[in-house]
Order: structure tokens, then sequence, then C-alpha cells
């Protein structure tokens, strides 16, 4: 009977050490720390600073300080017949944006879409993002050279043609109408750039199963187009609705008079008043914290309402 002799399994190779995410992508987390420490240092690090909202703040006493008066700054916000001014005065320019300047880049998008030559589309392309790179400050001088009733280009026309100079820059209901149209001027080459890459991810065989089927370009457009971008337009609407009393000092500063405050007095300017220019820290800050909570409680609303309609929402 012959001997049946054992022998040993050979040994496993060794499984191979997997590295963490950290290091397999290194690179990609080194080009995002600069963006995190912007963040960190000029986002969040200056949140610190609103506990003033809660407190007398005296700049020589500091933070540590400065006597606590818990929520008197927002019952003054609140119960101030300037509150419903503020309030009213930034919610029109705000549904005046989201109506008018909101779908601008979208319908300037889709027609550069549409236009075959690559040279022509990419100067267009080019001139109408120009105005994002301009300040606030030489955007409002240009319309101040062209709509000014002291020799101003616009009013010139209007005069040679036997009208009466219009008073764009002072009467207050042109104020809106100008803040609006200096927002798309200045803005919608920018959107533009966001939808146009979004368009290019857009699987060109849907476009070639639709001609076979029939459809013309209006019909490729609203069928294949809108639809492959809505989550970008559904992403930049949450976006817009969380600015939605955030509107900015710096624009509105510049187009706003004494003639005007009236209609043009909103928070972000009011802010500026109340802080800088008075004094009042605290009750500056308290309004800041309002306009930020009210943005924050907008952006999970409307997330949430993206995420129920079947959209991904920003998170």
């Amino acid at each position: 009977m012959p001997m049946v002799v054992a022998t040993e399994p050979a040994p496993a190779p060794p499984r191979p050490r997997r590295r963490s995410p950290l290091l397999r992508h290194h690179g990609l987390y080194l080009m995002a720390v600069p963006g995190i420490l912007y963040f960190l240092l000029f986002k969040y690090a200056p949140m610190g600073g609103l506990v003033i909202a809660f407190q007398d703040y005296m700049p020589f006493l500091g933070i540590g300080g400065s006597p606590w008066v818990g929520f008197d700054h927002f019952v003054r916000l609140f119960t101030e017949d300037t509150f419903l001014v503020l309030l009213r005065n930034t919610v029109v320019v705000s549904l005046l944006l989201l109506v008018f300047a909101f779908p601008v880049p979208i319908v300037l998008a889709l027609l550069l879409n549409e236009v075959r030559t690559r040279a022509f589309r990419r100067t267009v392309q080019s001139v109408i993002y120009l105005p994002h790179f301009l300040s606030w400050v030489i955007v409002a001088s240009i319309f101040y050279v062209l709509l000014s009733t002291d020799g101003g280009s616009v009013n010139n026309l209007v005069v040679a043609a036997g009208g009466e100079p219009i008073p764009f820059l002072t009467d207050p209901d042109w104020l809106r109408p100008l803040y609006v149209g200096q927002e798309i001027w200045k803005g919608a080459g920018w959107g533009t750039i966001v939808y146009l890459a979004a368009m290019t991810a857009v699987d060109v065989q849907l476009y070639e199963a639709a001609e076979l089927d029939g459809a013309n370009r209006l019909r490729q457009t609203w069928h294949v187009t809108l639809p492959a971008i809505r989550p970008t337009i559904v992403v930049m609407f949450i976006l817009a609705i969380g600015d939605f009393l955030e509107l900015g000092f710096e624009h509105m500063f510049l187009v706003m008079n004494s003639l005007n405050r009236q209609v043009g007095e909103i928070f972000d300017t009011y802010v500026y008043t109340a802080g800088i220019q008075n004094g009042q820290l605290s009750y500056a800050a308290a309004v800041g914290l309002f306009k930020g909570l009210v943005g924050l409680l907008l952006v999970v609303m409307a997330n949430r309402l993206a995420k129920r309609f079947g959209e991904e929402g920003v998170y």
C-alpha cells in the first residue's frame, strides 16, 4: 500500500495594502486646501463675532466685557416701523431678480447652444461674460454716464427726439428696473457659462433619436436639453433662494440716493447705516444674523422641496 505524504497548502499571497482615500487622492485634497482655508478664515471664523448681537457691544470693553442684553436688539428690529419698509423693499427686489434675472442665463445658454459657428459662439460668450469681471463701481459709473440728466447719452437722444429728460437715477420708480437691469447685464454671462457647461454632458445620441422621431430644434431643446440641465437649474435656483434677503450692499449703495431711498433701503444698506455710520454695532449684527437665519431656512426648505420632486438638491 503506497504511503500518502501530506503536503502543506501553499501560503496565500499577501493582500495589497489599501491606501486611505486621503493618500490615494492627495492631489485633489491639496487643490481644495486654499478654498477650505478661505471659508474657514473669512466665512466661519467671523461668525464667532455674532455673539455681539446679544450684547450691548462696546469696543473698548471687547466681547468679553460688554454687557448682555439677550434678544433686545431683535425685539427692536421687529417692532420698529423701519422693519416693514426694509422687508418690503428687499422682498420686492429679490422677487424681481428671480422672475427677470434668473431665467436670462438659461435662455442665453439655450440660444448659444444652437449656434453652429464655433468662432461666433465663443465671441458672443466672451462679450457677455466680460461684465462679470467689472466691479460695481465701474458698472454704476457706466450707467451714470449713459443715464444722467446732465449730458447723459440716453437723455441726449430723448431730448433730440423732442422729449423731456428722464430722471433715471433719481426717480424712485426707476430704481428697481435699473437695479435689475444692471444685475442682468453683469451676471448673465457667468450664469450662461454654468449652463453651457451642463449642456456639454448631454448625450448626442438623444438628439439623434429625437431627430429620427421628427422633432425639430425647438422640440429637441424642450424635450432633451432642458430636462438634461434641470438638475443644474434646480441647484442654481436653491442658491438664489438662499440669497433672497442677501442682495448685497455695494450695488444698492451705489445706485441709491436721498431721492429714491424710500424704495432702495434694504437690509444690507441698513446694516451699514446702523452699524458703521451710527455706531450701533450690536444692532447691526442682529440684523445681519436675522438675514442669515432666513437664508438658511429658505435653503433647507427649497432643498427639501426639490428632493420631494425627485431632484438631488445641494446636499
